[in-house]
């Protein structure tokens, strides 16, 4: 007790226990992730440059309208919007139609899924170094295999002609991303009662019948939930186009996150860097909110 006898809050040995058993995982957190936000946050109103170390101060928003004043930017935007929901529609649909596929019972069906889920075990970089190789101008696989296929007479310089650049690493991410969408929903129809197919099956419903009104709707909150997930990952994955182009050419390729590397490799500025980073984290944000909101998230588990 102090001295005007009120009894102090202390906290209960069992909390104390409990929170003692978190700080192996909450130490790890808070300083690999949530202090590098903070940080960066802390820096994009800095003039935080690594050729300047010795006059680092705050300068508001400076960085900020540089950012937005930037002549690149409308373009890295327009990339970014690209990048982000091409690859996602064409990575959910083809990855549900593999689920499906999956979800059958059929000889080899786990060698089949083993092939399937191989692309998501691999690092993003190394994709991207992969499919530089295919879409490269010269020996890459891709040019030859549309040349003996007749249905092009030269070949195309996939990586470095501007109009193919974006097309090009759209289709390594979409590549990648479909062993996502191939695990997340084949594992929520896995555990769809069987009941429900028999009830079906007694009304009459035919194939497209049953993933309209049986399937769909069951494995709704998961395509919700990673929907979500995957917009924001793809969002921030700079890997494969920074492995096939880097950027380039002529910036027809860049995305933020891309953009705000090439601030840190480049240009050594963590102020310019951190304020991208920023803007990122609210353009996320707004997605974010928005998506729930227009998807009612809180009743998609609802019959």
């Amino acid at each position: 007790m102090n001295n005007t006898g009120v009894r102090k809050p202390r906290l209960s040995r069992t909390a104390a226990f409990i929170l003692f058993c978190l700080l192996p995982a909450l130490i790890p957190v808070v300083v690999l992730t949530y202090f590098p936000i903070f940080k960066g946050i802390i820096m994009a109103f800095q003039n935080y440059s690594l050729f300047n170390l010795n006059d680092i101060r705050f300068i508001g928003f400076d960085n900020f309208k540089t950012v937005l004043q930037d002549p690149n930017l409308p373009t890295i935007m327009q990339n970014t919007v690209l990048w982000v929901f091409i690859s996602l529609i064409l990575q959910f649909a083809i990855g549900f139609v593999l689920s499906l596929l999956l979800y059958q019972k059929f000889p080899g069906r786990g060698v089949y899924q083993g092939l399937i889920y191989y692309s998501w075990a691999m690092s993003g970089f190394l994709i991207g170094i992969i499919w530089r190789w295919m879409f490269n101008g010269q020996i890459g696989v891709i040019n030859d295999l549309l040349l003996k296929m007749g249905l092009i007479s030269e070949r195309i310089g996939f990586l470095s002609d501007p109009k193919w650049a974006m097309f090009s690493v759209i289709v390594a991410n979409i590549w990648y991303g479909v062993a996502f969408f191939a695990i997340m929903l084949t594992a929520a129809m896995q555990s769809i009662p069987e009941e429900l197919f028999e009830a079906a099956d007694m009304d009459g419903a035919n194939g497209l019948q049953k993933m309209l009104h049986v399937i769909i709707p069951y494995i709704l909150p998961t395509i919700i939930t990673t929907t979500a997930l995957r917009v924001i990952w793809i969002f921030n994955f700079p890997d494969i186009i920074y492995a096939m182009t880097n950027g380039g050419p002529a910036n027809s390729t860049h995305i933020l996150s891309t953009f705000m590397l090439d601030k840190i490799v480049f240009g050594g500025d963590y102020g310019l860097a951190g304020a991208i980073g920023v803007i990122s984290i609210v353009l996320l944000l707004l997605y974010t909110l928005f998506y729930l909101f227009a998807t009612k998230a809180s009743k998609a588990g609802d019959f």
